[in-house]
């Protein structure tokens, strides 16, 4: 076999009766041989010649794996999951606090050394091995502990996601009125500090604070008395019962997904059509109006105004970096899901280049829809940019509504943002639980056959721990799994992912499989990104995250030191699997020393 030699039908006849030397029926041979014996071999043992490799373009390995309807179906399933909340609430504000134009230099450079790299990396990886987050370690079994960490990262974002689409959804809901509920202070759950946002000025506000972080105006209390209740919790230890309407919305987000999962790609892959391109019709529609409104110009320019001795400051670089990171979605399990189920012979290396473009531009582009708008209120309100300028929560459950409450139609247009927000959320839990499904269901294969079912499960049993965050602290539970759950943990991941696939597997071997997949090998400039930049480049995120962070902290509220160690706790029961695994698998593999590195440490397996 290793010298591509013909071979007599009766040694081969306890494999497969061939008659011929052919190329074709040689690789269908070595496939069976690893089925039978458990033995799994490289591309360079199946195809060692480069003659050979080049005649086997194209090949698919038989299997009865789905594959997606049609190519668009994958391709909007991608850009619904990489575009995301984030795209709307962390990176205009990002862009705008560290030097507007200027930020888009470290955000570009690390989009195109290290980004697009492990992006590209992640599709062509699931691509070819056809395999889950966990499976797919095949290649190199000492490192599987990283896919079951990915798949259990995935989890945790899960439960504090579907939450925040739930909150959309109530929103959604409450704005389906005359008046929008959080225009006015005389309602039933209004303080006696509440002051109508109408009224609002510097002097009510107070000095050392701005608009965006004051908690007395309308939307303000709608936001934290109405729909969260944090008025009604001491804290993150008194929670609280769940509330029943949140409940209900998140019984309805929970349904949407099963039934957009149950039949795999073949179902996902049409709901995406809606989730994955709503967004952009309503954000092109918001931008339309928000650029003709009075004080827009005063936004947009605030957004791009050019600000290069920003780029001295560390932190404008740390930022640039963590944000193409967490906007491109790597590392979760998600790509490798997603291109599992592509056909063999697909260019994912043009997919990668498209899909991580697009949602760079897509969050370059909702800058213009975001500041138009915040232009206009601080116009309205005579207040500076800064002053109403804010990211997360805050900015599309307070600030943003507020905007729109003071527009004629105010309804219609609540209605559209927070349609938005839904379809941008649930198409990134689509991808979140798929990598959770698809990465367990392959690697037992009992779960596969009982697809319905164990995607039952996965959903319904996420919708009863998302009870915790729907309680009257739900916030204090969501801000803890936020900044823990995939934080550190996912950089740690991946950067390990990085390591075992450049420097165990060997980016040879991986340039090999990719030529034998689309005809072609990467460049020297992606072999020498996978290897050398795409590693250091999370070896510096995980550092900067490390030295940067801080105690939890919501708003005025500053967590307990137990919570803080809880949260630790949350993200070492991921990130233990990495070395866990390894251990388990040097202990468990027979053979000398020497054979059981070789067998957990390349791609050789019993």
């Amino acid at each position: 076999i290793r010298n591509s030699e013909c071979m007599s039908e009766h040694k081969l006849s306890s494999v497969a009766p061939l008659k011929q030397c052919n190329v074709e029926k040689k690789e269908v041979e070595l496939i069976l041989v690893k089925d039978q014996n458990g033995v799994q071999y490289t591309s360079t043992s199946i195809i060692p010649t480069p003659g050979l490799r080049a005649g086997l373009q194209g090949t698919a390995p038989e299997d009865d794996r789905e594959t997606w309807g049609k190519k668009i179906d994958f391709l909007l399933s991608v850009i619904g999951f990489a575009v995301d909340l984030a795209n709307v609430w962390r990176f205009p504000y990002l862009c705008y606090k560290n030097g507007g134009g200027a930020f888009l230099i470290p955000y570009t450079l690390f989009l195109v050394i290290a980004g697009m790299p492990l992006f590209y990396m992640e599709l062509a990886l699931g691509q070819y091995h056809r395999e889950g987050a966990a499976t797919v370690w095949k290649i190199c079994p000492f490192f599987k502990g990283v896919g079951y960490a990915v798949i259990i990262i995935a989890l945790y974002v899960g439960f504090y996601y579907n939450v925040i689409i739930a909150w959309s959804l109530y929103y959604l809901f409450s704005s389906m009125t005359s008046e929008l509920p959080w225009l006015t202070c005389d309602n039933y759950w209004n303080s006696p500090n509440c002051t109508s946002h109408k009224s609002i000025t510097d002097s009510v506000i107070g000095n050392g604070s701005s608009y965006a972080k004051y908690k007395f105006t309308s939307p303000a209390e709608f936001n934290e008395r109405r729909v969260l209740h944090l008025h009604e919790s001491g804290g993150i230890h008194d929670l609280g019962p769940p509330r029943w309407d949140l409940t209900l919305c998140l019984l309805a987000v929970v349904i949407i997904l099963y039934f957009s999962l149950w039949k795999g790609v073949k179902s996902s892959g049409k709901v995406v059509y809606i989730t994955a391109t709503m967004p952009y019709i309503v954000l092109f529609v918001l931008l339309i109006r928000g650029a003709t409104l009075k004080g827009s110009m005063k936004g947009i320019t605030a957004y791009l105004s050019i600000d290069i001795n920003k780029l001295k400051n560390l932190e404008v670089w740390t930022d640039a970096a963590t944000q193409i990171f967490y906007s491109l979605g790597a590392g979760f399990g998600v790509l490798i899901a997603f291109s599992s189920y592509n056909k063999f012979n697909n260019n994912c290396y043009r997919d990668a280049i498209l899909t991580s473009t697009v949602n760079c531009v897509t969050s370059f582009f909702s800058g213009f829809a975001i500041f138009s708008v915040l232009g206009y209120m601080a116009e309205k309100r005579g207040v500076d940019i800064k002053d109403v300028a804010t990211d997360g929560p805050g900015l599309v459950f307070i600030i943003y509504p507020e905007a729109i409450s003071t527009l004629p139609g105010s309804t219609f247009w609540a209605i559209v943002f927070f349609i938005m927000l839904v379809t941008l959320g649930l198409d990134s839990s689509m991808g979140g639980m798929e990598a959770v499904i698809t990465g367990l269901s392959d690697d037992y294969k009992i779960l596969k056959r009982n697809r319905k079912t164990f995607t039952f499960i996965i959903a319904f049993g996420t919708f009863f721990i998302c009870l915790l965050c729907v309680t009257n602290g739900g916030m204090y539970v969501v801000t803890l799994l936020d900044k823990y759950a995939a934080g550190t943990a996912i950089l740690f991941a991946v950067l390990i992912e990085a390591i075992g696939v450049a420097w165990f597997y060997g980016v040879d071997r991986f340039s090999e499989d990719i030529e034998r997949m689309m005809g072609f090998k990467p460049g020297l400039y992606w072999r020498l990104c996978w290897k050398f930049v795409s590693p250091a480049f999370l070896l510096f995120v995980v550092i900067a995250s490390t030295l940067t962070s801080s105690g939890l902290k919501y708003n005025d509220y500053v967590f307990p030191d137990w919570s803080n160690h809880l949260g630790w706790m949350v993200a070492l029961s991921s990130m233990m699997f990495v070395p866990c695994y390894a251990i388990y698998k040097f202990l468990t593999v027979p053979g000398t020393l020497k054979e059981v590195r070789m067998k957990v440490l390349q791609n050789v397996e019993k």
